[in-house]
């Protein structure tokens, strides 16, 4: 059989064939995509023309296409529906496939090539177009930051710290998974679970039943506050799902990450150092519309003191309303009383009126055809990774835009949390179109049971649709610039801002309907969610910010600091007392030992993105607002001006051009009560 991966797709929009694709695929393919991309570099190199754009860059950027279609396919089943073959192989080939980045991006006649380009735009701003120079820009500062400049010595070390921190971050994303299915709580008598819905219900009845189970299972989600803690009557099995939660990683064993977590700080650090920075913060800055880690730390520490102040009032609140103390097992209970008491309002309650495929046709689709004029039509006739995985093809008045992928459900093959990736990214030099894929972790309830979400999940729902969108609209010429490839404290403010639809009157009264009566959300209920928007903005803004901090605490050590720090639970409660966060009732979002997004998820030095990221989305909501919110003038200005963009530009000077002026932080200090 002809390896799938050697030639492009036959499918539409070049959709992975993913049914044809075996385990003895994956190796020989990485084999090849690597060996074909190292001879392509080299004929780039060995060109004894002057280097210019055309014998340089775009041979560059035309290089690797079989290692770029397995490594798609192999990581997107890694994250969504891995086995313990793809968890060998990972292992295996993270060291080398971190050895074969250093060998083109360290590579010196390379780098010269480059270099001389990037001299030649500079001098005369004439030779290239601006995508062209933003592109050569982009490359050079990129190898640049990579070690392209250092001498051969510390290129050698420098090799062998990526290659290790490959390792280490491939089997923390392991530990991870193989210690958060371990810890899922098994129960055996109903009454533990009282308050649960039927769906919840009949979801951790299934999740118990296929693994063999008799009872219930509850599996845990990627942040430390499982969703069911505001609903669940007994304090005994709310305490330990949130033991279970917090101890993932650090228990001891096979699947421990705390020497982990210390070995990777420590090569990080010396890496940092190697390059010229101080700290790993510094470098990861360096490149990002931040700048410097003082930059972050001047945010962070703005807005740590009020959200302290305001979830201490908050737990004053909480405390009188339920007449004791609040743990942080009982803090989300707590506060769905007194939001019941407060805006009369039960959020756990509304769950009916958000039955899943109504949430996503009449919701999220609703939306983006109303901003976009985008219309979604689903091919049964094309097969994801799984087949709980569904395909839509996606188009506008202009004809076709692209497929997305939806993975909806949890299962114990994939990993926690939600996220989105580009299958396939557009740009116009490989004639590629678009493909996104959204996944999540939604209980799959019983067979013919409907699925109903919480509030929180149809708001994950519209971000990474958000995401997505960004993925389908963005147009470049070059793959390097495709997709969402922006700065990583950018590439979520498009998502941040599709979020604001969820509860858009238009929008929620669309969607939020009864599923087996049709009825409407009563519209006192939507004015109330609406209003109790920032009820517990507190405790979400400060377990963020802790979480925040944390990860700028770890990479913002230097070479010795790292060296000596022993313990891991230590230095972590030292961090947060430091900023004035530390709080036995409101634990960090992450701790450390699954800390995924910063220790395996590429968010490291980096997960202050997300607050970062709203100062941009608060002023665009707001933009939106003041010119007459959900319509296709607005939907197409944002497009046109943002999203369509994609790495192609300053992702700042393009908010420019869009708002008319730097964002302002005032609209992010309103919306979460911090002013």
């Amino acid at each position: 059989m002809t390896n799938p991966f050697f030639a492009d797709s036959a499918l539409p929009y070049l959709l992975p064939d993913f049914a044809a694709v075996r385990d003895e695929h994956y190796r020989e393919a990485f084999d090849r995509g690597m060996a074909d991309q190292l001879v392509e570099v080299a004929a780039i190199t060995a060109d004894a023309a002057p280097p210019d754009f055309e014998n340089t860059i775009v041979p560059l950027e035309r290089s690797g296409a079989i290692l770029d279609r397995v490594a798609t396919v192999f990581y997107t089943l890694s994250s969504a529906d891995t086995t313990e073959y793809i968890q060998e192989l990972e292992e295996e080939l993270a060291p080398r496939l971190a050895a074969h980045h250093d060998a083109i991006v360290l590579d010196a006649a390379l780098f010269a090539r480059i270099d001389a380009i990037h001299r030649a735009a500079q001098e005369d701003a004439e030779r290239l177009d601006d995508e062209q120079r933003y592109l050569v820009h982009r490359r050079h500062t990129e190898m640049v930051l990579a070690g392209a400049a250092l001498g051969d010595a510390d290129k050698e070390r420098l090799r062998e710290l990526n290659q290790r921190i490959s390792t280490l971050t491939t089997r923390f994303e392991k530990h991870l998974l193989d210690d958060t299915n371990e810890l899922a709580v098994h129960l055996t008598d109903e009454s533990e679970l009282a308050g649960l819905a039927p769906g919840e219900l009949s979801a951790a009845h299934e999740a118990a039943a296929s693994r063999g189970l008799d009872g219930w299972l509850v599996t845990l989600v990627l942040p430390t506050g499982h969703p069911w803690l505001g609903t669940l009557e007994n304090p005994t099995t709310r305490a330990r799902i949130m033991a279970a939660s917090r101890a993932r990683g650090i228990r001891g064993g096979d699947h421990d990450n705390t020497d982990l977590v210390l070995e990777l700080v420590r090569a990080r650090a010396e890496r940092a150092r190697l390059l010229g920075f101080r700290d790993h913060a510094s470098v990861v800055t360096a490149d990002e519309t931040a700048g410097s880690p003082a930059a972050v730390a001047a945010l962070l520490t703005r807005l740590a003191p009020p959200a302290a102040r305001n979830a201490d009032a908050e737990r004053a609140e909480l405390a009188e309303v339920t007449g004791s103390s609040i743990t942080a097992s009982d803090w989300a209970f707590a506060a769905s009383a007194v939001r019941r008491e407060r805006y009369d309002l039960d959020t756990a309650a509304l769950r009916p009126w958000f039955e899943a495929e109504r949430v996503l046709q009449d919701g999220v689709f609703f939306a983006a055809s109303r901003l976009f004029g985008l219309s979604f039509f689903e091919r049964t006739d094309l097969r994801g990774w799984n087949d709980e995985v569904r395909v839509f093809e996606v188009s506008d008045d202009d004809g076709a835009v692209g497929l997305f992928l939806l993975d909806l459900y949890t299962r114990d093959s994939k990993r926690g949390g939600a996220w989105m990736n580009s299958l396939v990214a557009r740009n116009e030099l490989l004639g590629h179109p678009s493909i996104v894929t959204n996944n999540l972790n939604v209980p799959r309830p019983a067979a013919g049971e409907p699925t109903l979400l919480t509030l929180d999940e149809v708001e994950t729902l519209f971000h990474e649709f958000g995401h997505a969108l960004h993925g389908l609209f963005a147009h470049a010429r070059y793959p390097s610039l495709a997709g969402t490839r922006v700065f990583r404290d950018f590439v979520e403010f498009p998502s941040q801002v599709n979020e604001m639809w969820a509860m858009w009157p238009e929008v929620l009264a669309n969607y939020a309907r009864h599923h087996e009566t049709g009825e409407a959300l009563d519209a006192g209920v939507a004015q109330r969610l609406r209003d109790a928007e920032r009820f517990g903005q507190g405790f979400r803004t400060s377990e963020y910010l802790q979480a925040a901090l944390l990860d700028q605490a770890w990479h913002g050590l230097d070479v010795e600091e790292a060296a000596a720090v022993t313990d891991v639970a230590s230095f972590e409660a030292a961090a947060l007392a430091r900023a004035g966060l530390a709080d036995d009732a409101i634990p960090p979002r992450y701790a450390t030992t699954y800390f995924a997004h910063v220790f395996s998820g590429g968010y490291d030095a980096g997960y202050y993105s997300y607050i970062w990221s709203e100062v941009l989305d608060a002023d665009t909501v707001e933009w939106f607002r003041e010119n007459g919110g959900l319509n296709r003038e607005n939907g197409e200005r944002f497009r046109r001006r943002l999203l369509q963009t994609a790495g192609t530009r300053d992702p700042l000077a393009a908010f420019r051009d869009f708002r008319g002026r730097d964002a302002r932080i005032e609209p992010l200090l309103e919306r979460r009560g911090l002013s």
